[in-house]
């Protein structure tokens, strides 16, 4: 017999579906027959959002977060059940205002250190840097598992790993849409089609003996033109499945509606290009490739040659040209080195940049500084981009240089060209009532993201108690059949920083220098010291970066000398042993506090003294 619970509008089973069993006409799990009648959805509610302690069972599935909740990027995520771990993803994420100087942020996995021999796999569910940037940096430190992923995402990987002579060879593992893979005693993955900006992604399903791990990834849903969601048949097979938890990310969970199709971008990309009277240049991501294919398919359309710039972009395009994925007409696509040999009424230039990145090729086009393309008065520039945050100055800068030289600018403020690959607030309630889990936990966003997500579950039947919102990266999730919790202790999840040829070797107290360094400046003070009398020889010399100019403050870098001269006199003499570092503090103490009284600042004071 199989206990069932109505809750709302959606019927949660405790174990397998009966065969046989009949669905009740109302209430009960989602039908594609009933989704005209439910597009109107009820508002969300406030809800807590968190729940206690799981009762302890030798059932509990554990989801550890190492990455990808309270930000955007580095995303990761522990599947654990007895002595079988599955690991999911391994992104990285791009350095913040508060980590100047770093390259990249990746996960913690110190809490696998000592499990490494449970590892049974990494999936990765699909090829942008922030499923897949950390794979090089973290695979030692995982125990070198079989990854399973597809043959896109198969081939950025060791593209990637190209760059890392040094390290293992990957065990690298093929898997399809369908393929179940047994991976431990316990558990097995399956593997489903979703739609995103990057062909051959998945969403994935673990299987573990208390029920199914449900977890999509980035997806979104595109809609045909009478407003009707496509390729849902899928979700809603899974949906009868016996739905233990869905981890479902939270990037848009703020947009309202549908998020625009690619469809939609296509038509809007082929009027602007129609419009054009000059070279079209379209800035974007080397890793948003179904739409580059998109873009080199109307171009095609329109008689118009595609010049591809971009080092990245470049070899993405040659590897799923090489995959079967992209085959393009002959003669479509022209070295760049011969831009300058077709009417401009001809030329689409696809590249690198749209994000203001300084060394990227569309910064390089605006400051003047590419080979072979300088502005013209009748180029259209199209960002085909979302801006990350933190990138605004960068893409405003941008668009304030090309627009200075004649070019027309349009970016996805004004024309819809640009179709994000993240579902916006109906795909995600839509994915919720399709899979019908028994338990929902939001992830991959900020907070504020994964609440909103949270509510829009909610709002579509799931039980507020059936709701768990991470509050931060390394917290223990502990679920079973009956009810979902959290352990008090949790997960090291720290920021792990590569900066240069160091992983991790920049902490905590590096990088509060650096701030320091960033906000008010340096100040360092050299003082050379007579080895026998301990008399200053000449006078100190001082050296300011980020704080003072000297030459145009001589009064405050006199009176400073000076305080260094009183700390050494008061804590030197001939006739005993110095302690030079209690000094040296004593000096850094004395000239901080007189430079915050005179300027209200604080730099980092930097005493050097050397005896001669």
């Amino acid at each position: 017999m199989i206990e069932k619970k109505q809750v709302g509008a959606v019927a949660f089973h405790s174990g397998a579906a009966k065969s046989g069993s009949k669905k009740p006409r109302s209430g009960g799990r989602f039908r594609k027959t009933d989704f005209v009648k439910n597009y109107g959805l009820p508002k969300p509610v406030q809800i807590s959002g968190t729940s206690g302690n799981v009762v302890s069972s030798k059932e509990n599935v554990r989801i550890i977060p190492i990455g990808g909740v309270e930000e955007i990027g580095r995303n990761m995520t522990v599947i654990e059940y007895k002595d079988d771990i599955i690991l999911i993803d391994a992104g990285l994420q791009f350095p913040e205002e508060e980590t100047p100087g770093i390259d990249y942020i990746i996960p913690n996995t110190k809490y696998l250190e000592k499990k490494i021999h449970k590892i049974r796999g990494l999936i990765i569910s699909h090829g942008h840097l922030d499923h897949v940037g950390a794979i090089p940096y973290l695979i030692k430190t995982i125990g070198n598992p079989p990854i399973y992923s597809t043959q896109v995402t198969n081939a950025m990987i060791a593209k990637r790993m190209e760059e890392f002579p040094n390290l293992p060879r990957l065990n690298s593992r093929e898997v399809k849409v369908g393929d179940r893979v047994k991976m431990g005693r316990h558990l097995k993955a399956r593997f489903f089609n979703i739609a995103h900006t990057i062909p051959d992604s998945i969403g994935i399903i673990i299987e573990t003996p208390v029920g199914n791990i449900v977890y999509p990834g980035d997806f979104k849903i595109n809609i045909d033109a009478q407003g009707k969601p496509i390729g849902i048949d899928q979700f809603e097979k899974i949906g009868k499945e016996n739905n233990l938890l869905l981890l479902l990310e939270s990037t848009n969970a703020e947009e309202p509606g549908y998020s625009i199709s690619e469809e939609t971008a296509r038509k809007n990309l082929k009027i602007t290009f129609t419009e054009a009277k000059g070279r079209i240049i379209i800035g974007t991501f080397s890793s948003l490739l179904e739409r580059i294919i998109d873009i080199i398919a109307v171009a095609e359309e329109l008689g118009r040659k595609v010049f591809i710039d971009g080092y990245s972009l470049k070899s993405n395009m040659a590897m799923i040209e090489e995959l079967g994925f992209f085959i393009p007409k002959k003669g479509t696509i022209v070295p760049i080195e011969k831009i300058n040999d077709y009417p401009a009424d001809k030329i689409l230039v696809v590249c690198t940049g749209a994000q203001g990145e300084e060394n990227a090729v569309l910064m390089r086009v605006a400051n003047k500084k590419h080979r072979h393309i300088k502005i013209q008065p009748k180029d259209t520039i199209i960002l085909s981009s979302s801006v990350v945050p933190g990138n605004e100055k960068g893409v405003q800068n941008l668009k304030d240089n090309l627009s200075r030289q004649g070019a027309t600018v349009i970016h996805y403020g004004i024309v819809d060209v640009h179709a994000s690959g993240h579902a916006n607030q109906e795909e995600l309630k839509l994915m919720t009532r399709l899979i019908n889990p028994k338990f929902f936990v939001p992830i991959h966003g900020h907070y504020f993201m994964l609440r909103t997500n949270s509510e829009l579950a909610e709002s579509v039947g799931i039980p507020r108690e059936n709701i768990f919102v991470p509050q931060n990266n390394g917290v223990i999730i502990e679920v079973n059949r009956e009810k979902i919790g959290f352990l008090k202790e949790s997960a090291p999840a720290g920021y792990v920083m590569v900066d240069g040829l160091g992983v991790g070797d920049v902490k905590e107290i590096v990088l509060r220098d650096r701030q320091l360094l960033a906000q008010d400046g340096m100040f360092t003070v050299v003082t050379v010291i007579d080895r026998k009398t301990k008399r200053i020889l000449g006078n100190p010399q001082v050296t300011s970066r980020g704080f003072i100019y000297v030459k145009e403050n001589f009064d405050l870098v006199n009176a400073t000398k000076r305080v260094v001269e009183k700390v050494i006199r008061e804590n030197t003499s001939p006739d005993m042993e110095i302690n030079w570092d209690y000094v040296k503090n004593s000096i850094r103490e004395s000239v901080s506090a007189f430079l915050f009284q005179k300027t209200k600042r604080r730099p980092m004071v930097l005493p050097v003294i050397i005896e001669v």
